[in-house]
C-alpha cells in the first residue's frame, strides 16, 4: 500500500522512442472532433432511453433531481479530469493520471476500476436496442444487443478520423430525437414544475409513495452513470491536437452539452407523463406514441436505435485505446503486452478493439439490472480515485508544469472525495461485493506478479512529446 503514497518522482515513466512513435496513436482530431466523439460516448440519447427508465423505476418524479444532483458532482469531477488529463496526456486515461501522480498501485486500482466500466458500460447500453427496434423487428435484448456490440467492434476497427464523421452523424439524430420528445412532453404537461422537487413514484395499481433522500443517494450510482462518458477525452488526449488546451476544452463542452441533452427531455417526460404510474413505469417509446401518431414514434425509435449503435461504435474506440495502453505499459505478460499494442493499416490498435467488442457481445447475456449496478459501483470508486489523485496535481515537479488549472483546489477534490465516499456507502450490496471481489483479485495479481517486476511491468509511459 505505501506505493499509493509514493511521490510523483519515485514513478517510472518511460518516453517513446521516435521509432515507436512513428507506430504510436496520431494527433488527428481537434476540438470539434473530439467532441463530437466524447459527445457520443456519454450518448445523451441513450442515456435518456435505456438508463433513465430504470431511474423512473425507482425514483419517479425525483428522477430529474437526481440527475441534476449527479450532473453537479460531475462538475467537480470534470474539473479533476480536465486538471489531470492536460498534466498527463495519455491514451491511458484515469490509470496513467492516476499512476503518475499518486503511485504505481495507486494506478494499477484506477484501471481495474476503468476497466470493469470499459468492459461493462457498452453491454448495457446495447441491451436496450431492442425495444427501439420493435417497429421493425422483434428480437430479444441480448441477442439485438450482441449484434449492436459485433458491428460496434467492425466499425472500431476503422479510421478514427472517419468514425468521427459517423458518429457526428448519429450524433444529430440523437439530439433531434430528444428534442422532438422535450417539445411533445412540454406540449402535454400534466403537472407543475413543482413536482420535480417533490419525489413520488406509483405502483401498476395507482399506489403512491413518497421518494426521500436515502432513495435518492441509492440511486446516485446510476445517475453518475447517466452522463460519465465525458471522460472520453481523457482517453482521446494522444490524438487530440494541442492536448494541454484542447483535452479541458473537451471535457467540459461535452458534459455541459450532454447535461442539457438529457436533462430538458428528463423534465419534459416527468411533467408530460399522462399518470405516475406511466412515468414510474418508464415506457418512454409508449409515451411518445401517446402524445403523437405512430409514424412519429416509429421515427424516434429508430433514431434511438441508432444512437444506441453509436454509443456502442464510440465506446469501442474509447475502449480499445485504454487496453492499448495497458499493454504498451507492459501490465500482461510480453505475448498479451504486444497483441494489445499491435495496430492495423487504419492505425487502430486492432486486437485490443477485439477483446473490447467481443466479451461486450458475450456480456449481453447478463441481466442488465446487474451490470447496471456494478458499473454505478465503480463508476463512483473510479471518480473518487481521480479526486484523490487531484490532490497530488500541484506537488513537486507537476506544480509548475503549463496545464489547464481548476478553480477552489484543494476543496473541490476533498468535498468529492466525501461525497462519493458516501454515495458508495449507499449503493447496491451484491454490485458493492462484485466490484470487491474483482478489486481483490487484481490487488493479488498486483502483489505476486507485477510488484516484483516493478522494472518491467506496469512502466507507466508518457508519449514523448508531452514530456516535461
Amino acid at each position: 500500500m505505501t506505493d499509493t503514497l509514493r511521490p510523483p518522482a519515485a514513478t517510472p515513466t518511460v518516453t517513446v522512442s521516435t521509432a515507436e512513435a512513428s507506430r504510436g496513436l496520431q494527433r488527428s482530431l481537434g476540438v470539434v472532433g473530439g467532441t463530437l466523439l466524447t459527445l457520443s460516448c456519454v450518448t445523451p440519447a441513450s442515456s435518456l432511453f435505456v438508463i433513465v427508465p430504470l431511474l423512473f423505476n425507482s425514483l419517479g418524479t425525483a428522477t430529474a433531481l437526481t440527475i441534476g444532483i449527479g450532473a453537479v458532482i460531475c462538475v467537480a469531477v470534470a474539473f479533476c479530469y480536465s486538471e489531470l488529463g492536460t498534466l498527463i496526456p495519455s491514451a491511458g486515461g484515469e490509470y496513467a493520471m492516476v499512476g503518475t501522480l499518486a503511485g504505481r498501485f495507486a494506478g494499477w486500482l484506477v484501471f481495474i476500476q476503468s476497466l470493469i466500466v470499459v468492459m461493462i458500460v457498452p453491454s448495457v447500453i446495447a441491451i436496450g436496442t431492442a425495444a427501439y427496434l420493435a417497429p421493425i423487428v422483434h428480437v430479444s435484448g441480448p441477442v439485438a444487443g450482441a449484434a449492436v456490440m459485433l458491428a460496434a467492434t467492425v466499425a472500431g476497427l476503422l479510421d478514427l478520423r472517419a468514425n468521427a464523421w459517423i458518429t457526428g452523424i448519429f450524433l444529430v439524430l440523437e439530439v433531434i430525437a430528444a428534442g422532438v420528445v422535450s417539445v411533445l412532453g412540454f406540449a402535454h404537461s400534466q403537472r407543475g414544475a413543482g413536482s420535480l422537487f417533490h419525489g413520488v413514484l406509483a405502483d401498476a395499481h395507482g399506489a403512491t409513495s413518497a421518494v426521500g433522500l436515502g432513495g435518492m443517494m441509492a440511486a446516485m450510482g446510476t445517475a453518475l452513470f447517466v452522463t460519465q462518458g465525458f471522460s472520453t477525452a481523457i482517453y482521446l488526449s494522444e490524438e487530440l491536437e494541442n492536448p494541454r488546451r484542447n483535452v479541458a476544452r473537451t471535457v467540459l463542452w461535452t458534459l455541459g452539452l450532454s447535461a442539457v441533452v438529457i436533462m430538458v427531455p428528463v423534465v419534459a417526460i416527468t411533467l408530460g407523463a399522462p399518470d405516475l404510474a406511466t412515468l414510474t413505469g418508464g415506457d418512454i417509446s409508449g409515451m411518445v406514441a401517446g402524445w403523437s401518431d405512430s409514424a412519429l414514434g416509429t421515427f424516434i425509435s429508430l433514431c434511438i436505435a441508432l444512437a444506441i449503435i453509436n454509443a456502442g461504435i464510440v465506446m469501442v474506440i474509447q475502449n480499445s485505446r485504454v487496453l492499448f495502453a495497458s499493454g504498451r505499459d507492459r501490465a500482461w505478460p510480453e505475448p498479451i503486452n504486444k497483441a494489445f499494442g499491435t495496430l492495423n493499416r487504419f492505425n487502430a490498435p486492432w486486437v485490443s478493439t477485439l477483446a473490447v467488442g467481443v466479451p461486450g457481445a458475450v456480456l449481453c447475456f447478463v441481466p442488465g439490472e446487474t451490470l447496471s449496478n456494478i458499473t454505478g459501483v465503480a463508476v463512483a470508486a473510479l471518480y473518487l480515485l481521480v479526486a484523490v489523485a487531484a490532490l497530488f496535481s500541484r506537488r513537486g515537479t507537476h506544480k509548475h508544469t503549463p496545464a489547464w488549472r481548476q478553480p477552489l483546489w484543494p476543496v473541490l477534490p476533498v468535498l468529492l472525495i466525501v461525497a462519493l465516499g458516501y454515495t458508495l456507502t449507499q449503493l447496491d450490496t451484491h454490485a458493492l461485493i462484485w466490484t470487491g471481489v474483482i478489486t481483490a483479485a487484481a490487488s493479488l495479481y498486483w502483489v505476486f506478479y507485477l510488484r516484483p517486476r516493478q522494472a518491467t511491468r506496469w512502466v507507466i509511459t508518457l508519449p514523448e512529446d508531452e514530456q516535461v
